[in-house]
């Protein structure tokens, strides 16, 4: 069964990354409610099913189309098109399908080795360091997150003060209830997640203009690379390997930041950069590689720590929630069957895609030229019965159209609703871990900011903002003298 779920997870990954718009996110809080109906593991295998396919899915359109499926694939579009519309459109494909298989690989060797390794130093850990990851991740996720710092900054606070309705859990008494007796348990992560990724994504597609593309058809022959383009990707696949899985570790939308580092590395190095936006397959293969190897590098602070940098990853811990399961430091020791569970369906996962993404090119691309009016109804009807079928409530109906609603509104001003869901799941174990430094520390907030861990984790986040600026000056003053 479990196997089946790799490979339903892979399927339906492709299909959400080569459908613009919907995108991983929206795709994985539309499926959480479904869950409920597996096992923790077999709920584990499927979400890494969707979010690897998810990854590989959007090369599909953004070479034959032009047309990125998810936010990761942009860069792909770049000098994919290109190599598409010279007739090297199967080639890309192939190779770009094959460097996603290598890097994830790569990607998951670290996985293992890394989260195992801070798993055994987190044991050490206490309340200030816990506070201390929650609170670094969600500054630096502000600051690598595109956009305003101001306004993701906003969504990080909303999201930390939706995260406080409910009961206070060291006191027991209502907050921010409003005299509703359904929010004393506080507001669901499904219904909340649901809304401001799977309806307000819905709103703005139905809104938005149906544009035609023109798609460039690939024959099963044009698959095959020639030996030059599989000499030129072979390094490309293993740089974006690494770049991916050490950007993946980071708070942040890695696995999009990951292919913007890996294609300016390649050009950087390249003997040919002005071959580059006119149809370089390194540029192509290093970007998939490395998007892929993000979503293995970004698995390690949740399976180790149990906390999520990226809102991917928050979904993940919903899904585990909802079965039950508080991840954290002793997850691999008390649960092992689903940490190397999960390890074992990556790896399969990646080989499945493999085999499904070069065969069934010219299927997937038919998928998006579905016509909204066909799509978009379906994709609602899911999202109102997977969040009524969790609890058969009435008010996560209307906790869903509401957020729904939020979600689109904040789009339309700029605001970038991940760093919200972010902050609501990390929000109860921040402020847990907080008040239980405080009182053992008896109050004293010196000792929790001073302490080895927690001390060098504050540090790094002040020398993020500080060095840049700093750096950039002193480039500038260089590039001036000279």
């Amino acid at each position: 069964m479990n196997l089946l779920y790799a490979l339903g997870g892979a399927f339906i990954g492709t299909i959400v990354g080569v459908l613009p718009g919907l995108g991983p996110l929206a795709a994985m809080a539309i499926l959480l409610s479904f869950t409920l109906q597996m096992s923790t593991v077999s709920a584990m295998i499927f979400f890494a099913g969707v979010y690897f396919g998810s990854m590989y899915g959007g090369s599909t359109t953004s070479v034959l189309l032009n047309i990125p499926g998810e936010s990761a694939s942009v860069v792909t579009c770049i000098d994919g098109y290109e190599m598409a519309k010279r007739g090297r459109g199967g080639a890309a494909l192939t190779m770009s399908a094959v460097g996603s298989f290598v890097a994830g690989t790569l990607g998951l060797v670290g996985l293992m080795f890394a989260a195992t390794a801070l798993a055994d130093a987190a044991l050490a850990f206490g309340p200030p360091e816990f506070f201390a990851i929650g609170f670094v991740g969600l500054i630096i996720l502000v600051k690598l997150t595109e956009g305003s710092f101001t306004k993701n900054m906003i969504m990080v606070l909303l999201g930390l003060a939706v995260s406080t309705i409910g009961m206070d859990k060291l006191i027991g008494t209502p907050r921010f209830t409003f005299g509703i007796t359904e929010f004393a348990q506080g507001l669901d992560f499904l219904p909340v997640s649901m809304g401001l990724f799977g309806i307000a994504e819905i709103i703005s597609a139905a809104l938005e203009k149906e544009g035609k593309a023109e798609m460039i058809k690939v024959r099963m022959r044009d698959l095959l690379p020639t030996k030059n383009e599989v000499k030129r990707s072979i390094s490309p696949m293993f740089r974006g390997g690494v770049i991916g899985f050490l950007i993946g570790l980071l708070p942040g939308p890695s696995p999009v930041i990951s292919t913007f580092v890996s294609y300016m590395t390649e050009k950087k190095i390249s003997k040919n950069p002005e071959q580059f936006g006119k149809g370089a397959i390194e540029g192509v293969v290093g970007p998939e590689s490395a998007n892929n190897a993000a979503v293995s590098g970004a698995y390690v602070p949740l399976l180790a720590l149990g906390v999520p940098f990226t809102p991917a990853m928050a979904m993940v811990v919903g899904a585990m929630m909802l079965h039950g399961i508080t991840p954290g430091p002793t997850l691999m020791s008390e649960r092992p069957e689903l940490f190397w569970g999960v390890i074992a369906s990556m790896y399969i996962g990646n080989f499945m895609l493999l085999v499904l993404n070069i065969p069934l090119v010219q299927f997937f691309v038919r998928i998006a030229s579905i016509r909204k009016e066909i799509l978009l109804p379906i994709v609602v009807m899911l999202c109102l019965i997977g969040v009524y079928s969790v609890n058969s409530s009435f008010m996560d109906l209307y906790v869903l159209a509401i957020f729904g609603l939020v979600g689109f509104i904040l789009r339309g001003y700029g605001y970038n609703p991940a760093p919200l869901v972010l902050a609501l799941v990390i929000g109860p174990m921040m402020e847990t871990a907080l008040r239980q430094g405080l009182i053992s520390s008896e109050g004293n907030i010196m000792e929790m900011i001073f302490r080895p861990i927690s001390g060098s984790l504050y540090l790094i986040t002040i020398l993020v903002f500080v060095l840049p600026p700093i750096i950039k000056k002193i480039f500038s003053k260089k590039q001036v003298e000279a």
